[in-house]
């Protein structure tokens, strides 16, 4: 139907209200007890009780509120709520006459009297910088840290604040410090009901409420804390919230993706983490794993052997613990049924071809995203079979070999060439091949030495490891000593268990708070029997009969970047049958130097570039060596992918109490004997029931993005400075502001009457436009102007010269 607003004709649908037709027509209208996303209006119904902290209240019997008032509009002449005033055909509305600014401003005064608002009229709040309040207003009557970017302070200063506005006095409400996630201060709540119409009707969870006393509305918990009152802890009462009574912990409210959802910003490959958990708990496995594929070639092994970060940053791990976010993608791809190849698409040739030197996760990776945009990729590989370290460096009992083997020939099935014992000497004879760019990508598979005596008669870590996961045969003999504290050192250690070692001791010149493996893998090698001594440092490797003697010294606890101290007299022998030292890894020399050549075609990524990293940070290098390499062979870089449809997403989440208690699934492990009579994998990854329990413990963060941003006010329109705009200002007293034709300030000045004193500027040669506030002290709104904008600019307008020296 049509409607009439402001003068302007606005076609809008039958039964929405006035405030629904004016935003989507976008004619701003005041409105804190509304937001796009909830039910427009006070239809909220109050409950029996509430609980702010330990205070018990309960309602007084009333059963409506009516709401802030503040999108009061002239329906036909008559004043209306603009947020339940539904629209009829052929209706009149003016949302910006002096009656309704005059209401505006009375229900404004109502709202500030019981919110701290010092620095909403404060002539120097411009300049301020919120540490110190040079006009000594106590701490509790100031804003808050939202103070610049608040939406009642936009209100305010949309609206005007009027001057006989009361004083705010401090209310000494609770303010809730202890609970997770969210901080809560009644003292700056508004009452406006937003939180609790997102709590109740926009996610369906019910842990707020309020109750009506004396005819006023009072939010609160529907139990004494968020816990007890079934709160999932998804943010919507925060994000909706107009003021700082509402925050994220730490007094900040979170706006950008990146804090929002950090889980999918921890994920080096950006791995779209809440969607695939969502998918899971809705038992859609299959698109959960197509959601995985869009970012990366391995999430089967990603599955077993990433560290993930994600889980790290969990903001369910700020509630109890986080969700197992790598076993549920194992669980996934455990239920792949090949549904997403039919969404993979495929590049016309492009006649360009790409060798990739090393098949790591990094090298696989690229060669994967090149082979999808069209390239002709080959991949060289020095050793019998592909995949690096994910098959020389990692245990069978921490990755199943059937799993990467999988995996490596989908990446193959999209025509990668994949040439293994094939030893590259130079770039220049990949060139002479006919390659038009090289990947270097051969990663970090040369061993650091300890520089001690004796080290020739250790055995490094990585041969060891590379033997054994080529099923060679290895013997260890019954004692066995690791030197060093990364993963390569856990997993030899486990890995001698295994190989029938009755004794195993990791050597480590720090404290176990530095040791640089993941900690579960330290957990694991501690509980299959491992034993770790900490701040011991071999000097010497020597033989003695039947085996070899470590000789060490015990060092003091120190910074990190500091040399351990050995501490004069600690020192000892230990006896071992074999030694292995594990204390890193770097790239062959040959390989760093064409690097630094800087050759144009050349392109390195992984533990080349960034020194021995994770199977998922490799994978996200090998995305962006992808992505460089297409745009100079001449494509656009866009290595994205779309492998699942646009699903629907349920806003509501629904009531559960015990949600916020509930604990994270942990995945059955074979047991100690078990492991060491062989390569059985340890972990038994999560079973349906668990898989889909565990989903479900997701707060779903990731919801807050879709709420909509609610209009902050426009800046006030200027009127022109002619004989029809003076007319339309009424003969009050109040504050003008003259604008040049470039909308500039030229003059600030408090009048008695506003209509006359503009109708002698007429006619005007420098004044083009003013905006005007009907202010009852003048004097005292024009101060205040001109202290703004001389904090603003460092002088004052022109038009106010006269008083440079007052200022």
């Amino acid at each position: 139907m049509q409607v009439a607003i402001d003068g302007r004709a606005v076609s809008a649908c039958r039964g929405a209200t006035v405030l629904e037709a004016a935003r989507a027509a976008g004619i701003y209208i005041p409105a804190l007890c509304a937001h796009p996303d909830l039910m427009p209006g006070p239809r909220a119904q109050p409950i029996s009780t509430i609980y702010r902290s330990t205070n018990k209240l309960e309602s007084d019997g009333s059963s409506r509120t009516q709401g802030c008032q503040l999108c009061l509009v002239e329906v036909n002449g008559e004043l209306h709520r603009a947020c339940d005033t539904v629209i009829s055909e052929g209706v009149s509305v003016q949302t910006d006459t002096i009656r309704v600014r005059e209401a505006r401003g009375l229900h404004l005064k109502e709202i500030l009297q019981d919110h701290p608002h010092a620095c909403l009229i404060c002539p120097l709040a411009l300049g301020c910088d919120r540490l110190s309040c040079t006009m000594n207003v106590p701490v509790e009557e100031r804003c808050c840290s939202l103070f610049g970017r608040c939406e009642l302070q936009k209100i305010s200063e949309y609206i005007g604040i009027p001057p006989e506005t009361p004083r705010y006095a401090h209310k000494k409400l609770p303010i809730l410090k202890n609970e997770p996630l969210f901080d809560l201060d009644y003292n700056l709540c508004l009452n406006c009901l937003r939180c609790v119409s997102a709590c109740n009707d926009l996610r369906g969870v019910g842990a707020l409420g309020f109750v009506i006393r004396d005819s006023r509305a009072l939010f609160g918990t529907v139990g004494p804390t968020l816990l007890e009152s079934g709160c999932k802890f998804c943010g919507a009462c925060v994000a909706v919230c107009p003021t700082g009574a509402l925050m994220d912990k730490g007094g900040k409210k979170l706006q950008d993706e990146d804090s929002l959802v950090p889980c999918r910003a921890g994920c080096p490959a950006g791995i779209d983490v809440p969607r695939y958990v969502r998918l899971i708990a809705e038992g859609k496995y299959p698109e959960a794993l197509a959601v995985v594929r869009e970012r990366v070639p391995f999430p089967h092994v990603l599955g077993y052997v990433c560290y993930h970060p994600c889980e790290t940053v969990c903001r369910r791990g700020e509630l109890n613990q986080s969700i197992s976010i790598c076993r549920l993608k194992r669980f996934a791809a455990e239920h792949d049924d090949g549904s997403w190849r039919l969404k993979v698409k495929r590049s016309l040739p492009t006649g360009k071809r790409v060798a990739v030197v090393g098949s790591g996760p990094a090298g696989l990776t690229a060669a994967y995203y090149l082979a999808r945009k069209g390239h002709a990729v080959t991949v060289l590989e020095a050793l019998p079979q592909a995949g690096g370290l994910m098959r020389y460096g990692i245990p069978a009992y921490r990755l199943p070999r059937p799993i990467l083997d999988a995996e490596i020939s989908e990446i193959e099935a999209t025509g990668v060439e994949i040439r293994t014992n094939v030893k590259v000497n130079s770039i220049e004879e990949l060139f002479a091949q006919g390659f038009q760019a090289i990947y270097l990508a051969a990663g970090a598979t040369r061993a650091r030495k300890l520089n001690i005596p004796g080290e020739d008669l250790s055995v490094d870590g990585l041969t060891f490891l590379r033997r054994v996961n080529a099923s060679e045969r290895v013997s260890v003999g019954a004692r066995v000593g690791v030197i060093g504290g990364g993963n390569v050192a856990t997993d030899c250690a486990r890995t001698a268990l295994r190989l029938g070692a009755q004794q195993v001791v990791i050597l480590y010149r720090r404290t176990r708070a530095e040791m640089p493996a993941y900690p579960e893998e330290i957990e694991e090698a501690v509980y299959e029997g491992v034993e770790i001594e900490y701040l011991v440092m071999p000097r010497r490797i020597e033989k003695s009969s039947p085996g070899l003697r470590v000789e060490c010294v015990r060092t003091q606890p120190g910074p990190r970047q500091a040399e351990p101290e050995p501490i004069t007299g600690s020192e000892f022998s230990i006896e071992f049958d074999t030694v292995l030292v594990a204390i890193g890894q770097e790239p062959e020399p040959s390989l760093r130097a064409a690097l630094e050549a800087k050759q144009a075609g050349v392109f390195a990524g992984g533990d080349l570039v960034s020194g021995p990293s994770s199977v998922i940070e490799a994978i996200a290098m090998g995305r962006r060596a992808a992505s460089e390499i297409d745009r100079y062979l001449g494509g656009d870089g866009d290595i994205s992918e779309c492998l699942t449809m646009p699903d629907e997403v349920n806003n509501r989440l629904g009531q559960e109490l015990d949600f916020a208690s509930s604990k994270r699934y942990e995945a059955p492990c074979l047991s100690v004997m078990a492991r060491r009579t062989g390569f059985a994998v340890v972990d038994q990854g999560l079973s349906e029931e668990a898989a889909l329990a565990e989903a479900a413990r997701c707060l779903r963060c990731d919801l807050r993005l879709r709420l909509s941003s609610v209009p902050f006010p426009p800046q006030r329109t200027v009127n022109p400075l002619t004989n029809e705009g003076v007319t339309k200002v009424p003969d009050r007293a109040g504050v003008y502001q003259l604008f040049d034709q470039d909308q500039n300030v030229i003059q600030i000045k408090g009048v008695p009457d506003l209509q006359t004193a503009l109708k002698e500027l007429l006619p005007s040669v420098n004044s083009r436009f003013f905006v005007y506030e009907l202010v009852e002290f003048y004097t005292q709104r024009e101060s205040e102007l001109l202290q703004e904008y001389l904090q603003k600019h460092g002088r004052l307008p022109q038009g106010n010269d006269e008083l440079e020296d007052l200022f």
